[in-house]
């Protein structure tokens, strides 16, 4: 097996243990070198009072698409943690799904610095909603 079908099986594997994204339908779509993309309906058990995508959603999928973009550096044996987080909720979560892309800025051997972008995606287009940033600390699984 190839270095990059490891590593997208070990991220797999890692996500399809958090019961946080299978209760949220999140699924995780897409997994490269440095990033990661995860997707997410916004069912009707995950919205805010007015209908829209509650920020809970969109910062659950952004802060595990950042994580495991982090988790692609670090080798087999190491999970991350997240250490720190920021949200900048740009727009309200309208449509039928929320898009994560996560993605490295900064791999060191203590800290990862990571970003992700959120999107609802409503009748095919995307309106960018949310921009998280933070730290993951990598750990020995």
């Amino acid at each position: 097996m190839s270095d990059a079908m490891d590593m997208t099986a070990r991220i797999r594997s890692s996500f399809d243990r958090q019961t946080m994204m299978t209760t949220l339908g999140a699924e995780l779509v897409a997994v490269e070198p440095g990033a990661v993309t995860i997707t997410a309906p916004i069912l009707p058990g995950a919205q805010q009072q007015q209908g829209f995508a509650h920020a809970a959603l969109t910062f659950a999928i952004g802060d595990s698409a950042a994580g495991y973009s982090a988790l692609t550096t670090l080798p087999e044996g190491m999970e991350v943690v997240t250490s720190e987080m920021k949200i900048h909720l740009l727009a309200p979560g309208r449509g039928d799904l929320l898009v994560a892309r996560g993605r490295v800025v900064k791999a060191g051997r203590r800290l990862v610095i990571v970003t992700a972008d959120v999107y609802a995606r409503q009748d095919g287009a995307e309106t960018h909603i949310a921009l998280l940033s933070g730290t993951m600390v990598p750990v020995t699984a």
